[in-house]
């Protein structure tokens, strides 16, 4: 009997943990949202986000889409010649990697990148004090140091997405039409005509909203930091992998948004 009392004893205070944690979480994104609505601005901290999240991520997320686009084009083929439907290929890597391959690639590839960055680059400051130093200075960290990075990937995460479905599409093409045979115009024609315009507004919104997770992943964890080195390692670690949970979990729920629509 001590044992099972012992181990719901245990599950109750996971579960208020996890839940004080989520309260924290929302608490922090709605400030953080907040402060973006609201003036004062930092256009130059905002510039410097853009090109870190977005310019910096482009070779990334452009080679990982290629490579990805191309195995899924000859993976379909291997698979669709068992049913004799190898001309199906086109369509399937374009919902594919519209749909779903695109967006989750480009978000994991920015919580990898870009999340780390901001929980060490935050967790640092705070480490040294630099946090300190701006409420010192009158300037709010939320602001100066969240809203920024917050807004940034916002704006830049669905510009990779379409970018990266894009040469997604490209790879799976190129594979097509250089190793397995297709006719270029076809595949062409084929892949613009099977796409819908619900297909590309689900794969932009998605993006947004990994943008919005990894950066705030990033943000909270760095803000929330413990000190010492152990403390920026630790922030770090657990940035990303919560951002990339909360990546797959939020597509798992977009999509089924999407397909109820």
């Amino acid at each position: 009997m001590s044992y099972i009392l012992g181990f719901l004893a245990s599950l109750g205070r996971l579960t208020l943990n996890g839940l004080a944690a989520l309260g924290r979480l929302t608490t922090f994104a709605g400030q953080t949202f907040m402060h973006i609505l609201r003036p004062p601005y930092y256009p130059r901290e905002l510039l410097i986000a853009l090109l870190q999240i977005g310019w910096m991520s482009l070779p990334v997320v452009g080679l990982t889409a290629l490579f990805t686009g191309g195995a899924l084009a000859l993976q379909i083929y291997a698979g669709g010649g068992r049913f004799n439907a190898e001309a199906v290929m086109p369509q399937i890597v374009a919902i594919g990697m519209v749909r779903e391959l695109g967006p989750v690639l480009v978000g994991l590839m920015i919580a990898a990148r870009v999340t780390s960055s901001i929980a060490a680059e935050i967790a640092t400051m705070k480490v040294t004090e630099q946090i300190d130093a701006l409420v010192t200075l009158s300037t709010h960290p939320m602001k100066y140091l969240v809203a920024p990075r917050v807004l940034a990937a916002l704006i830049t995460v669905p510009v990779l997405v379409a970018v990266g479905d894009i040469i997604g599409i490209m790879g799976g093409f190129t594979v097509a039409v250089q190793n397995l045979g297709f006719n270029p115009a076809t595949y062409l024609h084929n892949t613009v005509n099977f796409l819908e315009m619900r297909d590309i507004v689900s794969s932009l919104v998605k993006g947004a909203a990994f943008g919005v997770i990894a950066s705030l992943m990033g943000c909270y964890f760095g803000m929330n930091s413990g000190r010492g080195a152990q403390g920026v390692g630790r922030a770090t670690k657990s940035s990303v992998q919560a951002a990339a949970v909360l990546i797959l979990a939020a597509n798992f729920v977009l999509t089924g948004v999407f397909f109820s629509l």
